[in-house]
C-alpha cells in the first residue's frame, strides 16, 4: 500500500508552496530535511528516495512527480517551524524494487538513500540516524533479475560525435558484453541505436557541468537532431569524454598498457565514448566493481544491415500492428533453452553475416545437429538445467547476488562437465568450444555446494546460509548459542518445579526481550531473586540476573553468528567474481550451442532445408514458405511459392520483378518470405524451403504498408516517398528491394508516374535485386522493354459470382485487382458494390492510359471528347 500520513493536509498547498527545496532556507530545515536536501544536491537529475523507519520517503517537486507516475497520494510532512510542510510520498520499504523498477521503466533515474546502523543506536545516543547513498538505478545500469527481461539484453550506450564521424561504445552490464565501434556517417550511427534498443544513452555536451536525464521524448538544445527521440538519453560533461581521460581509464580497468589489442588504439571517437562510459558506471554503482569483459570493437561493414523499416515490415521482434513478440520472427524460430541463448538469437537476427565462412560454419553445425538427432535432445536436455549463469556471475562480481543465485550458478556449473562429455560426440566448432571446461568452474560450483545450505534464506544477514564443518569459530559460536537456547527452553519446566507455579511461562518479545510471566493470583509465590520488569493488567513480568546474562550471550551471539556467516558468504561470492571472465567466455559458447540447437529444432519439425550461399547475385528459392504464417496456419496450408533473382551473363533471371494480383492475395506475403529466408540464411539458420541458393545480401529494404507520422506532420504518401528515397539513394547491386504499393497516396496519373520512373531506375540505374508489387499494371510494359525485369502475378481463379485467391505467384502480369471484389469480400453494404461496378463500367468506357515507349520521344498529354487519355510516350 502506498504511505499516507496520519495527519490530515491539503496537499494542493503544500505542492504549490513548498514544492521547490532550493527556494527555502537551509538552516530553517529539520535536521532530518537538511540531510534529504544534501544527498538531493548531489543528484539533482534523479529521484531521491530516503529510508524513513519502514517507509523510504521522498519530498518537494520529487513527491509530486512520484505520486503523479506512481498513482500514489501525495501528502505533506513538517519540515521546520517556519518552513512548514512541504509534499511527501512514500513507499514500504519491502516494496522498494517494485516501485524503483516502475520508475526506471518510465525513463527515470533513482537514487536509494538508507540506514546504515541500528536506529536504535542512533536513538540512544540522541542523534539522527546515519543515511547513505546505497543505490543509484537508471535505465541502462539495473542488474536485479526481477528489473530484467531475460531474453533481452539492457544496453547502456555512449556516443562521441564529431562532424559526420561518431564513436560508440554499450555495455549490458549484467552480462558484461562491452563493445565498441566507429563511422562517419550519422545515419549509420541512426540504425545502430535502433539496432541495439539502449535503455540508456549517455551523450556528452558542451555545456559546463551539465548532468541530466532526458526521458523518451523530451527535447534538449543540447541533444544532436541526428538521435532517435525514443530513447532515454543522460547528458553528461565533456571531460570523462575527451580521449586522454577516456584512454587511461580504459587502461587502468583492464589492466593493460595498450588498446591495439582491444582493436580501436586508432579509433579515438571509439575510445572516448568507451572511456566516458566506464566513468559513468563507476559513478553509478558505489564502489561496487562491474566485471566487464574486455573491450571489444566490430565493424559495422561485417555485418548485413537491417533499417528500422525493415526491421518493421519484416516483423522481426515484434509485430507491426500490435507491438508485440507473438506472430514475429523470432517467435517462430525461438526454441532456445536458456535465456543466454535467447539474447544470442536475437542478436544473430539483428545481425547477419555477410562473410560466408562464418555462415556456413553455423550452417554446418545445425546440419550435423539436425542429422544426429540423439546429440541434439542430448544437449537440449542438459541445457534446459542450467540457469541463466551470464547475469548470475554478473551479480556476484557487483556484490549483489544473493545466496540462491550462488547456488543456481554452483548447479549450472555442475552441469558443465555432463555437456561437454555430449558435445565431445560433436565434430562442429562451435561443440568443440564446450568441451574443454576449465578445472577451476568445478571446483567454484563444489566450493559453493559445500559453503552454502541447498535451500538457503532470501535475505543475506538473518543467518542460515552456511553448513556446518566450514568454519570452526563459526561451529563453536553455534554450539555456546545453541547451549543458551537450550537453557531457555527448559527455563520454564524447571521454574515451575522451583517456584510451584504451575502457569509460569517464559516468553520473548523485541522490546523486552526474554521474561517470566506470572499471573496475578500467585505473585505472592514469586521468588526473591525475580525482578520485575513489566506490570500488565492481568499479569507481571519478571526476570533473573542469569536469564539477563543469557539474554545478553544469546542476541549478541545472533548479531555476531550472523556476520560471521555474512562475511564468509561475500568471500565466496567475491572468489566468484575474480573468475567472472573464465565463466562468462564458457556462457558464450553453451549459448551459441542453445541457438544452433534451437534452430536444428525448426528445421526438423518445419521441413526447413540448408541454404546454399555463393559468392554471385543469385537468388534461387524453391517452394519457399513464409515462417511465421506457415507456423501460424495448420500443417499443409499455406501455399509455397519459389522466387528468381540476379541476373548475370551465367544466369539468365531479372534483377526486378514486377508483382501484379489482387488484394489479399498474398503479394506482400511473398515479399516479405523472400527478404526472410535472406535473412534466415545470413544469420546461419536453415530456411522454409525445398532448396534454395542465395548469394550475399549487404542490406535489405523494405516499403510494405500505409503509415502516417503524425507527430511530425508527414502524411501517408510523404513517408512513403521519405522511405523510397531512402532505398534508392542507398541501395547498391548486392541489396535486396522489396516495395509494395509504390505510388498509390497520390493522384493515379501521379502515382503510375513515380512508381514507373523508381522501377526503372532499381532496374537501369542500381540492378539491385527486387521485388515490385502493384496495382499498376500498366508497369507490365517494362518487361518488354528491359531485358532484367519479368512480370509475376498472384494467380486467382474467377467464379460466376465470386473469385478464389489461389495464393500462387506464376510468371506474366495480372490485368485486374479484384479490388472491388475485396470490398465485397470485407462485407461492404451489396448497394455499395453495385454502385461501384457500375461507376467502374464507365470509367473503363470513358478513360485508360495508353503507354508505350520510343527512347528520346517527347512526352505529351493529350485529352479527348471522351474522356481523359494520357499518352506518356508518343512517336
Amino acid at each position: 500500500m502506498p504511505y499516507t500520513a496520519s495527519t490530515p493536509t491539503d496537499p494542493n498547498q503544500a505542492k504549490i508552496r513548498n514544492a521547490d527545496y532550493r527556494l527555502l532556507e537551509f538552516n530553517k530545515l529539520t535536521p532530518m530535511m537538511q540531510r534529504y536536501v544534501e544527498v538531493k544536491e548531489q543528484y539533482p537529475h534523479a529521484l531521491l528516495l530516503f529510508r524513513v523507519g519502514d517507509f523510504f520517503e521522498c519530498f518537494f517537486q520529487d513527491a509530486v512527480t512520484i505520486s503523479r507516475e506512481l498513482e500514489l497520494v501525495c501528502t505533506s510532512k513538517e519540515s521546520g517551524k517556519e518552513i512548514g510542510r512541504v509534499p511527501m510520498t512514500g513507499v514500504p520499504h519491502h516494496a522498494l524494487d517494485r516501485y524503483t523498477s516502475m520508475l526506471v521503466e518510465k525513463g527515470y533515474a533513482v537514487v536509494v538513500c538508507d540506514q546504515v546502523e541500528d536506529a536504535s543506536i542512533a536513538a540512544r545516543e540522541g542523534r539522527q540516524v546515519k543515511r547513505e547513498i546505497t543505490r543509484i538505478l537508471t535505465p541502462g545500469t539495473l542488474t536485479d533479475d526481477g528489473m530484467l527481461k531475460p531474453r533481452q539484453n539492457n544496453f547502456l550506450a555512449a556516443i562521441v560525435i564529431a562532424g559526420t564521424h561518431w564513436g560508440l561504445a554499450y555495455t549490458d552490464i549484467s552480462t558484461g558484453e562491452f563493445v565498441t565501434t566507429q563511422a562517419d556517417s550519422l545515419e549509420q550511427l541512426n540504425l545502430e541505436l535502433l539496432r541495439l534498443q539502449p535503455s540508456e544513452v549517455l551523450v556528452p555536451t558542451n555545456a559546463p557541468d551539465l548532468v541530466t536525464m532526458l526521458r523518451p521524448g523530451e527535447k534538449s538544445e543540447h541533444l544532436p537532431d541526428c538521435l532517435p527521440s525514443s530513447f532515454c538519453y543522460s547528458l553528461r560533461s565533456q571531460i570523462p569524454f575527451t580521449l586522454g581521460e577516456a584512454k587511461q581509464r580504459i587502461l587502468q580497468k583492464f589492466k593493460v598498457r595498450s588498446l591495439e589489442g582491444m582493436g580501436c588504439g586508432h579509433l579515438s571517437l571509439a575510445v572516448r565514448a568507451a572511456g566516458g562510459l566506464l566513468q559513468y558506471l563507476e559513478e553509478t554503482q558505489k564502489g561496487n566493481a562491474v566485471p566487464l569483459q574486455r573491450l571489444h570493437t566490430y565493424t559495422l561493414t561485417d555485418f548485413l544491415t537491417l533499417d528500422y523499416q525493415t526491421r518493421r515490415n519484416l516483423e522481426i521482434t515484434q509485430t507491426v500492428r500490435d507491438g508485440v513478440f507473438h506472430g514475429s520472427l523470432l517467435w517462430a524460430i525461438d526454441k532456445t533453452s536458456t535465456a543466454m541463448g535467447g539474447r544470442a538469437l536475437r542478436r544473430w537476427v539483428l545481425q547477419p553475416l555477410l562473410n560466408i565462412k562464418g555462415i556456413c560454419a553455423r550452417h554446418d553445425t545445425i546440419q550435423e545437429l539436425v542429422e544426429n538427432n540423439p546429440l541434439r535432445q542430448d544437449l537440449q536436455q542438459l541445457l534446459r538445467q542450467i540457469y541463466d549463469i551470464e547475469r548470475l556471475t554478473g551479480r556476484a562480481g557487483s556484490g549483489t547476488a544473493s545466496a540462491r543465485d550462488l547456488v543456481a550458478l554452483a548447479d549450472s556449473l555442475g552441469k558443465l562437465p555432463e555437456l561437454a562429455v555430449v558435445a565431445a560426440q560433436g565434430r562442429s566448432p562451435y561443440l568443440k568450444a564446450l568441451q574443454n571446461v576449465p578445472p577451476i568452474l568445478e571446483e567454484l560450483a563444489t566450493k559453493i555446494h559445500a559453503h552454502l545450505v541447498d535451500e538457503p534464506p532470501i535475505h543475506l544477514k538473518e543467518g542460515g546460509l552456511i553448513r556446518s564443518g566450514i568454519n570452526s569459530l563459526l561451529d563453536e559460536m553455534r554450539q555456546t548459542a545453541s547451549a543458551d537456547l537450550d537453557w531457555v527452553r527448559n527455563l520454564e519446566a524447571n521454574e515451575r518445579k522451583r517456584t510451584g507455579i504451575s502457569n509460569l511461562k517464559v516468553a520473548y518479545n523485541k522490546a523486552f526481550g526474554y521474561y517470566i510471566s506470572i499471573s496475578k493470583s500467585k505473585v505472592d509465590q514469586v521468588p526473591n531473586d525475580y525482578t520485575r520488569k513489566q506490570t500488565l493488567t492481568n499479569e507481571e513480568r519478571y526476570s533473573t540476573e542469569e536469564l539477563k546474562e543469557r539474554e545478553v550471550r544469546i542476541l549478541t551471539a545472533r548479531e555476531d553468528l550472523n556476520q560471521l556467516e555474512y562475511d564468509i558468504f561475500t568471500q565466496v561470492r567475491a572468489e566468484i567474481g575474480e573468475h567472472a571472465e573464465i565463466i562468462r567466455n564458457i556462457s558464450r559458447a553453451v549459448a551459441a550451442v542453445d541457438v544452433l540447437c534451437g534452430l536444428a529444432e525448426v528445421a526438423v519439425y518445419q521441413n526447413y532445408c540448408r541454404p546454399n550461399m555463393v559468392e554471385s547475385r543469385e537468388i534461387k528459392i524453391i517452394e519457399g514458405c513464409h515462417p511465421v504464417v506457415e507456423k501460424s496456419l495448420p500443417p499443409g496450408f499455406f501455399v509455397p511459392n519459389s522466387a528468381f533473382l540476379g541476373r548475370e551473363e551465367s544466369l539468365n533471371r531479372p534483377d526486378l520483378i514486377i508483382l501484379t494480383g489482387p488484394n489479399a492475395s498474398g503479394k506482400s506475403c511473398y515479399l516479405r518470405q523472400v527478404g526472410l529466408i535472406q535473412l534466415m540464411a545470413q544469420m546461419g539458420s536453415f530456411v522454409p524451403a525445398k532448396a534454395a541458393t542465395l548469394g550475399i545480401c549487404d542490406r535489405i529494404f523494405t516499403r510494405v504498408g500505409a503509415v502516417d507520422d503524425l507527430a511530425t506532420g508527414q502524411s501517408t504518401f510523404m513517408v512513403e516517398m521519405n522511405e523510397t528515397a531512402n532505398i534508392l539513394n542507398h541501395a547498391t547491386p548486392k541489396s535486396l528491394v522489396l516495395l509494395d504499393e509504390i505510388g498509390r497516396g497520390t493522384a493515379t496519373f501521379d502515382g503510375l508516374s513515380i512508381a514507373w520512373s523508381v522501377a526503372e531506375y532499381l532496374a537501369n540505374e542500381i540492378r539491385a535485386r527486387t521485388i515490385f508489387a502493384t496495382h499498376y499494371h500498366e508497369l507490365n510494359e517494362l518487361a518488354s522493354i528491359l531485358n532484367n525485369v519479368a512480370n509475376y502475378q498472384v494467380t486467382v481463379k474467377e467464379l460466376p459470382d465470386q473469385i478464389v485467391f489461389l495464393h500462387q505467384v506464376q510468371p506474366g502480369g495480372a490485368d485486374k485487382s479484384y479490388g472491388i471484389e475485396a470490398g465485397r469480400l470485407a462485407g461492404l453494404p451489396p448497394s455499395v458494390i453495385d454502385r461501384a461496378r457500375q461507376v467502374m463500367k464507365q470509367i473503363e468506357k470513358h478513360s485508360k492510359i495508353a503507354i508505350g515507349l520510343r527512347k528520346g520521344v517527347k512526352k505529351e498529354e493529350k485529352e479527348d471528347a471522351d474522356g481523359e487519355q494520357l499518352d506518356i510516350f508518343e512517336d
